[in-house]
């Protein structure tokens, strides 16, 4: 079976294949001073081609939602608000927000050029946002290697938000936590993982206006549920996910999926993540058991292999059949990877 993931793997394989001791060994030769380093790198994961191309290798991820798939959607443009821009004026409107961050990108400097570390770490965060787009979610902000999401909007239900989040984190740790391990430890490279957390804000209990000035200025949620996504994403465990209390309600066997956990901080573990006392509010946070989940669905089946099998979806793209020159431009020189 040809895994979801195939085409990022097979491009970061080739980027861990290069050789950042030879550049160096050239650099220092006879010749002017790092006069073989290209100062001026083609970043390849940029190319419109072949971006579409992976996003579309995820087709069968639309057999789980049913939904039609969005491609090269703005960033910070989520179209539910997006008539806020620019106003004096706030709405309160439920959310689902979800923080990934991509952690121990710093450890390929070790061995590897500029170039390749983003071409790898950029790859990882394309195949986090072309996920999350075929899950419906709106990629509000890139933070270095990480990403702010969201799902959820008018005319979305809160439980296929919650729904569509929880499964698009599932599919992300996936990802990396299968498709990778064994290329990094091949190239005896520390491994880079990832840590989610997600968390629902009602709609009393989040507020969406703009913020900033003029241009300099985007349409952003102010809610507790927002910044503790991005708290309890530092809770997690090697690709793992942490959720808040108010995710558990749209999981009727919850109990099979989510495990509460402590808040830890500073060397002490707290009962709750936050509390507000003279409200009597404490809000608990819990692991996601996300291969659990994905291994559950109605809609995905265990290869027996640890793998996944998911209904093919994928459908033929005109624009990519139309410049299947370019294509064949682009692989000019490209070694994939083959387990």
């Amino acid at each position: 079976m040809e895994k979801l993931y195939k085409n990022y793997a097979d491009e970061i394989a080739y980027y861990l294949n290069q050789d950042k001791s030879t550049q160096f060994q050239k650099s220092f030769s006879t010749g002017t001073l790092n006069e073989s380093v290209n100062k001026i790198p083609k970043m390849s994961w940029l190319d419109k081609t072949k971006n579409e191309a992976n996003f579309r290798s995820l087709s069968a991820l639309d057999s789980i939602t049913g939904i039609p798939r969005k491609y090269e959607e703005k960033l910070g443009a989520h179209p539910s608000f997006q008539h806020l821009k620019n106003t004096e004026t706030g709405e309160y409107h439920y959310i689902v927000s979800m923080f990934i961050d991509v952690k121990n990108s710093t450890g390929l400097f070790k061995k590897y050029a500029p170039d390749i570390v983003a071409g790898i770490c950029r790859l990882i965060q394309n195949a986090a946002i072309h996920t999350c787009w075929h899950f419906d979610g709106y990629i509000h902000r890139l933070q270095g290697d990480g990403l702010m999401v969201y799902f959820g909007g008018r005319g979305i239900s809160k439980q296929t938000a919650v729904e569509n989040a929880l499964l698009a984190g599932a599919f992300i740790n996936y990802f990396v936590k299968n498709d990778l391990k064994d290329l990094f430890e091949q190239k005896g490279v520390s491994r880079i993982y990832t840590r989610i957390g997600i968390d629902f804000g009602n709609d009393d209990a989040t507020l969406w206006h703009n913020t900033g000035i003029g241009d300099c200025s985007e349409v952003t949620t102010t809610s507790l549920h927002t910044s503790l996504s991005c708290k309890m994403q530092a809770q997690a465990e090697s690709n793992g996910i942490v959720v808040g209390d108010n995710i558990l309600p749209f999981q009727p066997n919850h109990q099979d999926y989510f495990k509460y956990k402590k808040y830890k901080t500073n060397g002490e573990e707290k009962d709750y993540v936050y509390e507000i006392p003279v409200e009597d509010f404490k809000y608990k946070q819990y692991d996601f058991n996300w291969e659990r989940y994905l291994k559950n669905h109605p809609k995905i089946q265990d290869d027996g292999n640890g793998g996944l099998l998911l209904p093919n979806t994928v459908q033929p793209n005109i624009y990519i059949q139309n410049n299947i020159s370019q294509l064949e431009r682009n692989a000019t020189g490209y070694k994939p990877y083959f387990k």
